[in-house]
């Protein structure tokens, strides 16, 4: 590579055959004079100071940053642009102390992450999985001892009313559902044109007929929805999570999942991924799962890909990148007159 600004790419976001998952499209950002990029030769679990020593900013899907990766003396690193809106793998107050930025990309998973949701929302209801395997497995005469649900006048309660939460009461409206939100951070006036009820956990829990978690993952939210909580939903009430793995406790799902303490489940995400194949969850006929993969899609991936690949060429220019998390970290010296208009 050149003296350009350097930008580092990694390695999971290229597909078998040598492609990648953001398609040319994306890559057309990276077409800038300013800057030389290339894919890191491999993928591994956790970036090192010698990564951080080559690249000025790295797009990064699932491999860790910490403390340890920005400790070395000859550190280039400046940027942690993220694919996506979790950045749990990413040490947040090592990127500040370092002054090293760390953005995400939430205009690619606002409309996929949603429609999800919705995906789950109606598949559950309509108990599309168990269906399939009728016809499947010759069991016609049996379609009778599988109603469905309908939607209107039913109750939907989102946990967590962000970016993607926000979106998913949106697409909701339009099928007649009854809503509401839950969110510390979130007041009645900030979703007033949504139609939105907010209000306490436990009552979105008691009175959901579909429960969606759509929070960020942090130690507020870690192990959120527990033994207690699936309690406290209805019988006929669905759990859905494409949010983070931890934020459920997957033994307690599992119990309430058997005992019938909730009707089913439809997740994304896992407390370890890749899940192992024998997880017990996945022997369970009414859940429905994903491999933390369900909003993939050509724009949700072109969006991600367009974001990351944006703000690390943005400031390669002198120009201060979008939706940054760790905005302390601009008060380091090193940020100082940086950036033009």
């Amino acid at each position: 590579m050149t003296d350009k600004f350097r930008i580092g790419i990694s390695k999971d976001c290229q597909t078998a055959g040598g492609g990648t998952i953001f398609g040319e499209e994306a890559f057309r950002i990276l077409d800038d004079p300013a800057v030389a990029w290339e894919f890191l030769p491999e993928h591994v679990p956790e970036l090192t100071p010698e990564h951080a020593a080559r690249y000025n900013a790295i797009c990064l899907m699932s491999s860790k940053v910490t403390r340890n990766t920005l400790s070395g003396p000859d550190r280039k690193l400046a940027l942690v642009a993220r694919f996506g809106v979790g950045y749990d793998n990413v040490d947040v107050s090592a990127c500040i102390d370092n002054g090293v930025l760390l953005t995400i990309t939430p205009d690619g998973v606002r409309r996929p992450v949603a429609a999800s949701v919705m995906l789950y929302v109606l598949a559950l209801a309509h108990r599309l999985v168990l269906k399939d395997r009728l016809v499947r497995d010759g069991r016609w005469t049996e379609k009778g001892n599988f109603l469905g649900m309908g939607l209107m006048g039913r109750t939907l309660g989102v946990v967590g009313v962000g970016n993607i939460g926000k979106e998913v009461l949106r697409l909701a409206r339009a099928f007649d559902l009854k809503l509401l939100g839950h969110d510390p951070n979130v007041s009645q006036q900030d979703v007033r044109d949504l139609g939105v009820t907010m209000t306490d956990l436990d009552t979105l829990l008691r009175t959901s007929d579909f429960v969606s978690a759509n929070c960020l993952l942090d130690d507020k939210t870690r192990g959120l929805f527990g033994a207690r909580e699936f309690a406290l939903m209805k019988p006929t009430a669905y759990f859905i999570n494409t949010a983070r793995g931890p934020v459920m406790q997957e033994a307690a799902l599992l119990d309430a999942l058997r005992n019938k303490t909730i009707a089913g489940a439809a997740i994304d995400v896992f407390e370890k991924e890749p899940t192992p194949v024998d997880n017990p969850l996945l022997a369970l006929d009414n859940v429905i799962v994903a491999p933390h993969a369900i909003c993939h899609t050509d724009e949700c991936m072109r969006m991600l890909g367009e974001g990351a690949f944006q703000a690390a060429v943005d400031l390669a220019n002198g120009r201060k990148p979008k939706t940054i998390v760790n905005t302390e970290a601009l008060a380091k010296p090193a940020w100082a007159g940086k950036f033009h208009a």
